[in-house]
Order: structure tokens, then C-alpha cells, then sequence
């Protein structure tokens, strides 16, 4: 494995683009998974190889259910990205995780329905274990870096809600799901961690949150109006703070995941070389072709 790093950046709703990047060029990619979000983008910064994708695509053309997160995970992997860093706009549905606060996510509750969820499937069955979901050296590479740009506030840890969309939350699901014990609402996490997980791609994620979602008496119910004006503000601390990720890379020889995760399909796979569909195995080239 390179001790190099290759940082990929997934930027949500307000990030589609990063600040002071250097030997900026654009990349189309092609996926058997069909056509990624728009082109990569390929950069150094810091001395670190860099490629950054916008999931809703430049200008926010493409809903939650309607990204191909499978095309997404392919195209960055292909690019030869070694670690993902995700960052995306949510809810809160805590009292002390108020708007402005970067929470770094360690587990997730996927209740999306309408998506894709697998590279494997038909042919080529494939179980990975997703009990820790989270990169947790990438996760801590977060943390200190939201430390250093000042949000309102950094959260270390907490459970990340993946709702269907696009519609918000009612009060009664905002109010279960509190009483579940989640800590932040998006749309966009899922299936997303569980793919990276399958293309053995160590991932962390840090949840920007813009609003309380609508469980809260006291505060206006979530819209895009309110949304917006805060998603400004953290949009320009998330460049800051892939910036200082990409600081401390530069600094860091890169060593196998604390989790393994670049190895975790050595013991997922279950289908027998015999009776695997070769169609889906050429499919699985790039996510899975050191195993395949």
C-alpha cells in the first residue's frame, strides 16, 4: 500500500467549491455504475494530492434520492483517492447542537428506501461489517481541523439520521427520532459511508448543522430560506478545515487504517469464484478487483 495520501472531498448543500487550490484541472469519469455527480476535481494542496466532487453537482441540480452515490464512490476510487472525507449540511436534533456546530459522526441510521445500496448484488454477493462506520484516525484528522477553524461549536461523535428527503422531517418523525437517540438529520450519508465501506475507502463525516429540524417550539421550522443563511458561513469554515486536514496530511505518512478498512473484502465475499456472474465481476474492477 502507498504511504501516500489522496484526499477525496464530498461537498454537500453550499460546497462546491474549495478555496486555495493549486494544479487545478477537471476530470470526466465514467462508471459502470453510469455518470458520477459531475467531473472531479483533481488538486494539490498543502503538498496533498486532492480530488473534490460536489454530490449535488455545481449549481445543486441533483436531489439526495437522486444521486448516484454508486457512480460517486466508483469515480473517486478510479481517481486513486485513498481516504473520503464527507461534508454535508443537517439538522439538529439536540438542544446543545445548535446551527453553526460541526459535529464528526461516528455512527449512522439509515432509513433512506429509494437508493441503490450496493456495488454487489445478483452474481456477486458481498457482506461487509459497517459496525464502525467511521474512519476513525480521518474522524480525529476532522476533529482537530474543526478545532483550528472556529465553528460555534465542534462535537466529537454522535449519530447521523439518513432520512429519504427531500421533503424535511414532520414533527412526529423529528420527535421520534430524538427520542431514538439520534443526534443529526441529513439526507445524504447513506448509502454513501456504506459504499466507501464496500470500496475499502476509509471514510469520516462532519455534519455542519444549519438548523433544529422542526422538534423545537421556540425556533422556525427548518426551510431552505433559514437554511441558507447559515450553510454561507459554513461553507467557507469547511474549506478552511479541508485545509487544515490536508496540513496535517502533508505531515503524516499514511499507514494502513486503524480498522482495516483496505482489507475489509478479504473476508466479505461469499459467492464462490465458480459461480460469480462475470459481467458483475468486470463491474467490480475498480471497487473490488484486488479480491476479484
Amino acid at each position: 500500500m502507498s504511504d501516500k495520501w489522496v484526499l477525496g472531498i464530498i461537498g454537500g448543500s453550499g460546497l462546491y467549491a474549495l478555496e486555495g487550490l493549486e494544479d487545478v484541472r477537471k476530470e470526466r469519469v465514467h462508471t459502470p455504475w453510469g455518470e458520477p455527480s459531475g467531473p472531479l476535481v483533481k488538486a494539490r494542496l498543502h503538498g496533498v494530492d486532492l480530488v473534490f466532487l460536489p454530490r449535488h453537482d455545481e449549481g445543486h441540480r441533483i436531489p439526495p434520492s437522486h444521486i448516484n452515490y454508486r457512480a460517486n464512490i466508483d469515480a473517486l476510487k478510479r481517481a486513486g483517492v485513498t481516504d473520503i472525507l464527507s461534508l454535508s449540511a443537517c439538522g439538529s436534533l439536540r438542544e446543545a447542537l445548535p446551527p453553526g456546530t460541526f459535529v464528526i459522526v461516528d455512527q449512522f441510521v439509515d432509513r433512506t428506501f429509494a437508493r441503490e445500496k450496493s456495488f454487489f448484488g445478483l452474481g456477486c454477493v458481498a457482506h461487509v461489517s459497517m459496525a464502525d462506520p467511521v474512519c476513525s484516525r480521518l474522524a480525529a484528522m476532522a476533529a482537530h481541523a474543526a478545532r483550528a477553524v472556529k465553528p460555534k461549536k465542534v462535537h466529537e461523535g454522535g449519530t447521523y439520521l439518513a432520512m429519504e428527503g427531500p421533503q424535511f422531517s414532520t414533527k412526529a418523525e423529528s420527535h421520534l427520532y430524538r427520542d431514538w437517540g439520534m443526534d443529526v438529520i441529513g439526507m445524504t450519508n447513506m448509502p454513501e459511508a456504506k459504499l466507501a465501506r464496500e470500496a475499502e475507502l476509509p471514510y469520516a463525516s462532519v455534519a455542519m448543522i444549519t438548523d433544529f429540524d422542526c422538534w423545537k417550539v421556540d425556533e422556525p421550522h427548518v426551510d431552505v430560506t433559514n437554511v441558507l443563511e447559515v450553510l454561507h458561513d459554513n461553507a467557507a469554515k469547511a474549506c478552511a478545515l479541508v485545509s487544515e486536514v490536508a496540513k496535517t496530511m502533508s505531515k503524516t505518512p499514511r499507514s494502513p487504517s486503524p480498522e482495516g478498512i483496505e482489507r475489509v473484502l478479504d473476508h466479505a465475499i461469499i459467492t464462490p469464484k465458480e459461480h460469480r456472474d462475470p459481467e458483475m465481476v468486470s463491474k467490480l474492477d475498480a471497487i473490488a478487483g484486488r479480491v476479484l
